[in-house]
């Protein structure tokens, strides 16, 4: 008989840094789910301690903070990271790109999901889809967007590929986290700002900054949220560990997508019947001149590095394959449910 307990599991202790406000809605608390998942799906062996923007570090420096090992894991979105390459911007949103369901399926069944893999390697981290908002709104506006000549001169807070578009539009993109784009809109430091959709928008205020709501998210038809985990980290958990970890992160990819898609609807009419939002959608010839402008730019961005190139020709070879599916499938089926 054995004269000792038998040794404890080793249990590690993880810092989870975030590009989201402590606890907002669907983003952040998103962040919180993965981390109880995880502590869940591991028994407790990896715990995960969330820290909100700010916090231990700023919003847009956890890509940093955990390549350089001072957090273990970070929450956020792929397109904050284009200084650090051109092709991060292909694993959160595409503007005219996949849906959350396409994106997905782009990902887990169609390479998506090697060439991130292979992208953040260069960096140390080990990536994953956490999270999606689905097909998100068009953004808050101090003025109705009648043409494409009513976009020059603004200043609007639209991050990656879609500020791109709107630099090629006329407007001046403005990259701020969160955080800060109420206070902005407010004081007219900006004109416009996008950020998610009605869930998360309400629950900022920002029908108090601006009066009209437009639809539909061109720029971000089905957004992307991404953790990433140190490679050292990661690596230092054994086999059953990783496993369990990586499927938390595909659990809390797609609770968030259902999070989303069952909220935003009662956010929208409280937003409308409540506090008076006008809600709009871009003319057509608006949005087909968007989508004109979005083709060349995202062609044009992607041949500036072979690496974006690389993935590029994978998504957009992707999509066309999912259009064309979609045109019979779910497009057919939402334009048969629509008839009266």
């Amino acid at each position: 008989m054995a004269s000792g307990a038998a040794h404890a599991a080793p249990e590690y202790k993880w810092k989870m840094v975030t590009t989201w406000p402590k606890n907002f809605p669907g983003l952040g608390t998103g962040a919180n789910y993965l981390a109880k998942l995880i502590g869940e799906m591991t028994n407790g062996r990896v715990q995960v301690k969330v820290y909100g923007a700010k916090e231990l570090v700023g919003a847009l420096e956890i890509f940093d903070a955990v390549s350089r090992g001072t957090a273990e894991m970070g929450h956020g979105a792929a397109y904050y990271w284009k200084g650090k390459s051109i092709a991060a911007q292909f694993f959160a949103a595409v503007p005219f790109g996949l849906t959350a369901q396409e994106m997905n399926s782009w990902l887990y069944h169609g390479g998506g999901m090697e060439l991130w893999e292979e992208l953040y390697a260069k960096f140390g981290l080990v990536p994953g889809a956490a999270g999606s908002t689905g097909v998100q709104m068009g953004g808050w506006f101090n003025k109705e967007i009648n043409s494409l000549d009513d976009v020059k001169g603004l200043k609007m807070r639209m991050p990656g590929l879609g500020g791109e578009v709107l630099k090629r539009a006329g407007g001046t993109p403005v990259l701020l986290p969160g955080g800060e784009i109420f206070p902005a809109l407010q004081s007219g430091a900006i004109d416009a700002s996008e950020w998610v959709g009605p869930y998360n928008d309400l629950a900022f205020g920002l029908y108090k900054a601006a009066k009209y709501y437009y639809y539909p998210g061109w720029h971000e038809p089905g957004t992307t949220l991404e953790s990433f985990i140190n490679k050292d980290a990661f690596e230092a958990l054994p086999k059953d560990l990783q496993v369990a970890v990586r499927n938390a992160i595909r659990v809390a990819n797609q609770d968030m997508l259902a999070d989303f898609t069952a909220k935003n609807n009662r956010a929208l009419e409280q937003l409308v019947t409540e506090h008076g939002v006008q809600l709009r959608k871009f003319p057509d010839d608006v949005l087909k001149k968007l989508k004109t402008l979005s083709d060349e730019v995202v062609a044009e961005e992607a041949a500036k590095d072979p690496m974006a190139q690389k993935v590029y020709d994978s998504f957009v070879k992707f999509r066309d394959q999912a259009t064309a599916w979609h045109a019979v499938s779910e497009q057919a089926y939402m334009n048969a449910r629509s008839l009266k």
